[in-house]
């Protein structure tokens, strides 16, 4: 390829707190429009706003899981523009000295780890949220003054796929911190991309364009692609590119025009009259260092020391907090030093089954209890049931809340390996499928599955597969 991308993001984080920055007003979600105001998050005069002690925590707290050096001298600036969701034309945020800088996040991609560096990570308010309804525009200020936290990266991802790694690897490190939801329904995750493209093996930047309105993982990753194979296009055949604000449009797959794009001298910053500089005591950020749990990369790397897991299947188990919980519990109370065959249930059927129900892929929302999970995975080991006949009783778990045990006997699921009663329907098998035996004589490998799966279905699913297939060989040798 000619050209190569790059690409930064500014992720937005709603800190979870119960009251707004800079008031004491409900951060509720849902709640009905400008019912979660007062005169300070709306902007009246003479009206002084006061920082929640919380939301500077939380900040502290993300900034050292993302390796940040954290300011101990931090202050709040103006950020001024106009919009009409802004209820005090400027927005209360950080310029020169935020809370934490020079951090990083390792994430894992194709080939194996690498490092991604974060700029900066900054605290402000939210704005309010426009409702646009036939010919007018409503505003709603309920988000006026929600905390948000601004994280920063380096322009050092090169493909939407990195982009997409370093999401995940962000969210979920932010969750385990349990100080944000990350829920982009909700709008408390949302994310920004700074996208470039030059020469291969160029070290200048290109012209950027910024691209907003990406409501999902997905989308970040399709807009991204879009975005880049539209500059690519446009270089090639003559066009500049200019630095602008585009719109991901998700319905058409594709970006489009907003506005030229700000710079800093833009919003004419400058500090924060009615606001104080804040000073974090090394004291104060060590108690907070102590307080950050085992974080996903710690716990990945742990289940790999501890349970002898492979990197593929620790990184898929520690995304999430919950999940990663309930997989060490499975994994503690599986018997043996191999965990191998209750991972397996966990990534596979237990995943598999969490997604298609739940759509977030949480395995804790299914409501399996370890105990009952091992239960399963202790029948299908000692082949008392097929691993297909194992899903279907998991499906049936989740539904009914029985124990695994209760649905075999019910259903009467016990695999036959008795040779004798398998003996007789593979000589109706054999006698029912001539062409079968001949194809499997004559060295057709597959004829012999053929087979296998007539036996299967005739014994409903009963017939241990592996013992059949001994029988088969035997009876046609």
């Amino acid at each position: 390829m000619k050209y190569e991308a790059v690409i930064g993001l500014e992720v937005h984080v709603q800190l979870k707190t119960n009251t707004k920055i800079f008031c004491g007003c409900s951060t509720e979600f849902g709640r009905e429009p400008n019912s979660q105001v007062c005169p300070v998050c709306l902007g009246f005069p003479g009206v002084l706003p006061v920082l929640n002690k919380t939301v500077l925590e939380h900040a502290v707290k993300i900034s050292l899981a993302l390796d940040c050096s954290v300011q101990e001298y931090t202050k709040f600036d103006r950020k001024n523009y106009f919009y009409p969701d802004l209820p005090k034309d400027f927005q209360i945020s950080q310029y020169d000295l935020p809370v934490g800088r020079d951090g990083f996040l390792d994430i894992t991609v194709e080939g194996g780890e690498k490092r991604v560096g974060i700029l900066r990570v900054h605290l402000e308010e939210d704005a309010g949220k426009l409702i646009h309804k036939d010919d007018i525009s409503l505003v709603d200020f309920n988000r006026a003054g929600v905390p948000l936290l601004e994280i920063v990266s380096r322009p050092e991802m090169y493909s939407p796929e990195e982009a997409h790694a370093y999401l995940t690897a962000l969210k979920s490190a932010i969750e385990y911190l349990d100080v944000a939801d990350c829920d982009m329904e909700k709008g408390s995750l949302r994310c920004d991309a700074n996208v470039s493209i030059r020469p291969r093996g160029e070290r200048e930047l290109g012209t950027k364009a910024e691209v907003k309105n990406m409501n999902s993982f997905k989308g970040v990753k399709d807009a991204l692609a879009y975005e880049i194979k539209r500059q690519i296009e446009s270089v090639e055949n003559g066009g500049k590119i200019i630095q602008e604000t585009r719109l991901w449009d998700a319905k058409n797959g594709k970006t489009f025009s907003m506005r030229s794009k700000e710079e800093a001298k833009d919003y004419r910053y400058f500090p924060e009259p009615d606001l104080p500089p804040f000073v974090m005591t090394l004291e104060n950020i060590r108690k907070i260092k102590e307080t950050i749990p085992e974080l996903p990369r710690e716990k990945a790397a742990r289940f790999i020391r501890e349970y002898g897991l492979s990197a593929y299947d620790a990184g898929i188990l520690v995304v999430n907090k919950k999940d990663a919980e309930y997989a060490e519990e499975c994994m503690r109370a599986y018997p043996g030093e191999n965990k191998k065959p209750v991972v397996n249930w966990l990534i596979g059927p237990l995943l598999s089954e969490a997604n298609n129900r739940t759509g977030g892929g949480e395995l804790t929302a299914l409501g399996i209890l370890p105990e009952r999970l091992i239960e399963l995975v202790g029948f299908v080991q000692a082949e008392q049931i097929s691993n297909l006949t194992g899903k279907s009783v998991l499906t049936d778990m989740i539904d009914t809340r029985e124990s695994a045990a209760d649905i075999i006997k019910r259903r009467n699921l016990i695999q036959i390996s008795d040779t004798g009663s398998l003996e007789t329907h593979i000589e109706e098998i054999i006698k029912a499928n001539v062409q079968s035996v001949e194809s499997y004589k004559q060295g057709k490998t597959g004829a012999l599955m053929f087979l296998v799966g007539q036996v299967m279905k005739k014994t409903q699913g009963k017939a241990n597969p592996k013992v059949v297939q001994e029988l088969l060989k035997k009876k046609l040798a």
